[in-house]
């Protein structure tokens, strides 16, 4: 039944209005006091509403992530952590997760393709995996209007990165720098859209590893995952093909969210009760949307997300301040 939605575009719709009316009432609902931790004892919901609406909220999330390119972290955090009663030490380290598994999954796939480069990743991995721990240090450490403050400041940021952001499918790098050269990141690929190899080199790359500590920093911080800043990093600054841009960044977050949530689970951060719901719904919702997307059309979901991440921001911004509780 649920595979059948993937024959017209008008079928998610419903999907989108049933999710916001679920996060509207989700908002009046919970009160600022029962937002310090998932399930209260004077609370006078039975604890199974709030995994059971999770997995509804997260299977939709997992369709519109797969539609709009991006990776089902950046949606989970700023939503679930805006609108559920949850903690958000807690949210953000089922955000780690629910982009590690979704990276887990793909990365033997894009490894035997030849489309993640080991040389690529392998230090970009060092650097933003050692940021992404201090991320998450800072992160745990820091008061929770304050992270709720900076993490709706970022998700805004982060809109604003998807829509003034062009891809190229092969840039063109004029000459490898000496960084690159001396650690033989190169490769070849297979274009099967023009039926020929490509060779690619990248330059740029002392830059391009000096972003990837404050990417590692935000990613640890805040349980996003970091594809929505890996991919313009490696593919218009650095030069690599789009398609190798995309299968390393989703390679790297293996790494990198592992780190981080090494250490949001060493400190109890991770509850079984959100995390578990949060995976199945994304995971279900991504088979599904896989089957919708040749059916779309990528500029209107791309900017259904930018819009669905603009209203998240802003409501995690708000909610930071103590202006919208």
């Amino acid at each position: 039944m649920l595979f059948k939605i993937g024959r017209n575009l008008k079928a998610i719709i419903p999907l989108i209005i049933i999710t916001v009316l679920i996060l509207s009432a989700i908002t009046a609902f919970a009160s600022a006091e029962e937002a310090v931790a998932p399930v209260q004892a004077a609370s006078t919901v039975a604890w199974w509403v709030w995994p059971l609406t999770l997995l509804i909220v997260t299977f939709v999330l997992g369709i519109v992530a797969v539609l709009g390119g991006v990776g089902g972290g950046v949606l989970f955090v700023p939503i679930v952590g805006g609108f559920f009663p949850f903690n958000l030490d807690f949210v953000r380290g089922a955000g780690l997760l629910v982009a590690l598994a979704g990276a887990l999954a793909a990365g033997p796939g894009l490894l035997k393709r030849n489309l993640a480069s080991l040389r690529l990743a392998l230090p970009v991995a060092l650097i933003a995996s050692s940021a992404a721990i201090v991320g998450a240090m800072i992160g745990l450490a820091l008061p929770q209007n304050v992270v709720q403050t900076l993490l709706g400041a970022t998700i805004l940021f982060i809109v604003l990165i998807m829509a003034v952001a062009k891809k190229s499918d092969f840039p063109h790098v004029e000459k490898p720098d000496a960084l690159s050269q001396s650690l033989a990141i190169s490769g070849i690929y297979r274009e099967e859209s023009l039926g020929k190899d490509i060779e690619w080199n990248i330059h740029r790359t002392p830059r391009g590893l000096a972003l990837f500590i404050i990417i590692g920093v935000m990613a640890g911080m805040f349980g996003l995952g970091a594809g929505w800043a890996n991919v313009p990093v490696l593919n218009l600054l650095m030069g690599a093909p789009l398609k190798i841009s995309v299968a390393t960044s989703k390679f790297l977050l293996s790494i990198t969210d592992t780190s981080a949530a090494w250490i949001y689970l060493n400190e109890g951060a991770v509850l079984p009760m959100i995390v578990v719901p949060s995976i199945v719904g994304i995971m279900l919702g991504s088979i599904v949307g896989v089957r919708i997307l040749a059916r779309t059309k990528p500029k209107a979901i791309k900017w259904m997300v930018i819009g669905l991440l603009l209203f998240a921001g802003m409501r995690a911004l708000l909610k930071g301040l103590g202006i919208w509780k």
